[in-house]
């Protein structure tokens, strides 16, 4: 006579909450196509984020500055909410929406202690795309 087998469901194990002090960085991505904008604590764990797509732009709307802006905004929202007063900002990529995710977030009442470009520069890596003949 074949055992019965019995299945037992196992829930996944929740993560615990991100400890959130005054301080923290922000780091922005600014793509030609989108700008990602993450709130870490000084250690590096993820308080909350936000991109333009996320923020219910489609197409090449997410491109634009005010995407970024409106981004910017709603994650400082949450992370006002948490706690956090003062950021460290890092600005990464050529997009469009560098400049005015810098205004949101001084609109949104962080204060900012440092603002630092860390856009990757090659070292003359790899042959360049070629250029665009529009």
């Amino acid at each position: 006579m074949a055992e019965k087998k019995t299945t037992v469901k196992v829930s996944p194990k929740k993560k615990t909450g991100v400890v959130v002090s005054d301080s923290g960085k922000i780091y922005i991505t600014a793509t030609f196509n989108n700008t990602l904008v993450t709130i870490t604590n000084n250690k590096g764990d993820t308080i909350a984020w936000s991109s333009s797509g996320s923020s219910g732009f489609k197409g090449t709307r997410k491109s634009t500055p005010f995407a970024a802006s409106t981004a910017v905004e709603t994650v400082a929202k949450k992370a006002a909410a948490k706690g956090l007063r003062n950021v460290d900002v890092f600005i990464k990529g050529p997009g469009p929406g560098r400049d005015s995710a810098l205004r949101a977030i001084k609109s949104a009442g962080l204060s900012i202690s440092m603002i630092a470009d860390i856009t990757p520069i090659p070292h003359n890596g790899p042959r360049a795309s070629k250029k665009r003949r529009v």
